[in-house]
């Protein structure tokens, strides 16, 4: 689907689009995607209905400018994780802290992750961001453990499918939460399996 984003050019008419995104960003957040409406945003943005309609189509619209911070809100905590990470490294921690950040950010924008991840499904633009947002943590993550001289063969791909282990595990942690699962226990067990991923080559 096309996005009909206006983009303006003067100071004020910037800020007015930055107010409607960040309405947006919020009431999506708090209501989720299909509990709100323009009319809504529009008055916690504090401006008119046809003031964003000027800058926007309809709310779909919106919600491609609303997932550029959510995949910033993402991953710069991942990252800043990373980059703070030193030798000799500790896997054990390191897994923990992206674990236990990963179930934070599932936690904080919930309502939100869920309407993604099911847009991603059916809309292409939602989907493209998604395995941008992908690549980038996948990327950042193997040249930082590169660096910090964990040389694993097929880094890239025992990083992605770590970070897949990792989503996995929050998802179920924040959105399933079944009665029978000692979730401290799981825990454990995938800081154990990321640890195995990467422990063979520790300097």
């Amino acid at each position: 689907m096309k996005s009909t984003i206006r983009v303006p050019q003067q100071e004020r008419s910037i800020e007015k689009k930055n107010k409607i995104i960040k309405a947006g960003y919020e009431l999506f957040s708090e209501v989720g995607y299909y509990g709100t409406n323009t009319a809504e945003i529009a008055k916690r943005a504090g401006v008119s209905t046809g003031i964003v309609y000027g800058y926007f189509q309809d709310k779909r619209d919106i919600l491609i400018c609303v997932l550029e911070i959510y995949i910033d809100k993402v991953y710069l905590p991942l990252q800043e994780i990373m980059n703070n990470a030193a030798q000799p490294v500790d896997l054990h921690e390191l897994a923990l802290s992206v674990i236990n950040k990963t179930i934070d950010l599932h936690r904080q924008n919930a309502k939100l992750h869920n309407t993604l991840h099911s847009l991603a499904t059916t809309d292409e633009a939602v989907n493209a961001q998604f395995i941008c947002l992908e690549n980038k943590i996948t990327e950042q993550m193997s040249a930082q453990l590169v660096k910090l001289g964990l040389n694993v063969p097929n880094i890239t791909e025992r990083v992605h499918l770590a970070m897949n282990i990792v989503q996995s595990f929050a998802h179920e942690t924040v959105f399933d939460s079944h009665s029978y699962i000692d979730y401290d226990t799981m825990k454990d067990i995938v800081c154990k399996i990321l640890v195995q991923l990467f422990a063979e080559t520790t300097k």
